[in-house]
């Protein structure tokens, strides 16, 4: 486990600065200062993260022109009108239907809240292992409005439907993991970067079962679990910090 800590520290130190930031998804949040903007568009970038990294940076890059640059913004004051510039929104198969709720839920709670975060603090409960009632809560959160479409509820992933979660678990480290390297954010503090779970992309899940961190046959939410304990035993204080090795060994270097 010495030799493996090592060699992925290594790994750690290799990605985890700004180089990784331009061909990443985590480059839509970075081009915003505000912190409600950067909480906005990186959980639409995470979202919408699946297929090509370009092809996602792009669509993202689109969905925030129809937002006038400024989400925020256009979350708290925009008119009825303005949303039929989203009618020909797509990225695979999230449509004009779920980028209209998604609107609407956003909307909704900035005018009631400060910041996402406190959407993800309905079921924290201080332990290491909260994150399955933090992400579970935070599903039924958002669906909860009396006219949240069925088909919009597939893409937020939760535990209760045994999903591995990768893309809310991607959004979350962009959140709350804090260090000097300037790719994650550290803006929300009442989340531990020790109850992050790992996100479990494909990359990230060969590379975890080539190194004996992955038993489990499946990729499921139990396969999360199991990565990020493994992950704990080098670092318990930030295990999530090794997605940059998982994922650079994987995507870079085909490992």
């Amino acid at each position: 486990m010495q030799d493996l800590r090592g060699f992925l520290d290594e790994k750690v130190q290799q990605y985890n600065q700004p180089g990784f930031i331009p061909n990443d998804p985590i480059s839509i949040p970075h081009q915003f200062s505000k912190k409600e903007d950067i909480e906005i568009s990186g959980f639409f970038a995470a979202i919408l993260a699946w297929g090509q990294r370009k092809t996602i940076i792009n669509k993202c890059n689109e969905l925030f022109r129809l937002m006038d640059r400024a989400p925020h913004e256009f979350l708290l004051n925009h008119q009825e009108e303005d949303l039929k510039r989203f009618l020909d929104f797509k990225h695979r198969t999230f449509n004009s239907t779920d980028t209209l709720y998604f609107i609407h839920f956003l909307s909704w709670f900035y005018r009631n809240h400060q910041s996402l975060e406190e959407a993800f603090l309905i079921g924290q409960t201080g332990d290491v292992n909260a994150m399955e009632s933090i992400l579970t809560k935070f599903h039924e959160k958002f669906f909860s409005l009396p006219d949240a479409p069925s088909r919009t509820k597939k893409h937020i992933a939760t535990p209760a439907r045994k999903a591995a979660c990768k893309r809310i678990n991607m959004f979350l480290r962009w959140m709350v993991r804090s260090d000097d390297k300037g790719v994650d954010f550290g803006i929300w503090n009442r989340i531990q970067p020790s109850q992050l779970i790992c996100p479990c992309d494909l990359h990230v899940d060969r590379v975890g079962r080539k190194l004996g961190l992955i038993t489990r046959k499946q990729t499921d939410w139990l396969t999360a679990l199991e990565l990020t304990e493994k992950l704990r035993e080098l670092d318990p204080q930030d295990p999530v910090k090794y997605d940059f090795a998982l994922f650079g060994l994987g995507i870079e270097e085909k490992f």
